[in-house]
């Protein structure tokens, strides 16, 4: 695929070291995870053999797929690392871990997630925004989940802080099946 004239060949994920309440988040994650290898693409995440970043690694390697873990040396007492991945990469510092998952990742998907996800996400949106990249940026709003998150943009839109082309920037999918598609459809019209 190629978005914007960059080929799209790995997919960062953003996604919580937590499965949430309930078991749709996890499910979603390890479909998103099998949607990406059957697309012939590769994951990048955060390294964890935990919550949802264990569910999408585990639905990309269970099918077959190439998956890339990024993990800051420090987390390792907090986030078990990934035993089954293709690549563990151990970083220094939070720092370098988003920015050799920025660099290794021609697309970004975002799964629920807590603060550290949503640090993750606004960051490449802004990149986005300041021109820095021009790579797709999917919200999976998995259950609603991102509802309040979109209200809030829609309303900083109504209030004059963030264009309309902003947004478009965004492409919210709310199933997981849906997310290859935009990939897809970003790169048509990209």
């Amino acid at each position: 695929m190629t978005a914007g004239g960059v080929a799209i060949g790995a997919v960062t994920v953003f996604c919580g070291a937590a499965p949430g309440q309930g078991a749709g988040y996890a499910r979603a994650a390890a479909e998103l995870g099998r949607a990406i290898a059957d697309a012939g693409l590769d994951l990048v995440y955060g390294g964890a053999a935990i919550g949802l970043m264990g569910a999408v690694a585990d639905g990309a390697l269970g099918a077959g797929g190439t998956v890339t873990g990024v993990l800051p040396r420090s987390m390792l007492p907090h986030e078990i690392a990934h035993p089954g991945l293709t690549d563990l990469r151990l970083v220094p510092d939070m720092h370098a871990r988003k920015a050799l998952m920025s660099e290794l990742g021609d697309a970004f998907v975002t799964l629920p997630g807590g603060i550290g996800t949503a640090e993750e996400f606004f960051e490449v949106l802004t990149w986005s925004q300041l021109g820095l990249h021009h790579k797709p940026c999917v919200l999976l709003d998995t259950d609603g989940y991102y509802g309040p998150l979109l209200a809030f943009l829609d309303h900083a839109v109504r209030e004059g802080f963030v264009g309309p082309g902003d947004m478009a920037r965004l492409l919210v999918c709310r199933r997981p099946d849906e997310v290859v598609a935009a990939l897809r459809a970003s790169v048509h019209h990209g």
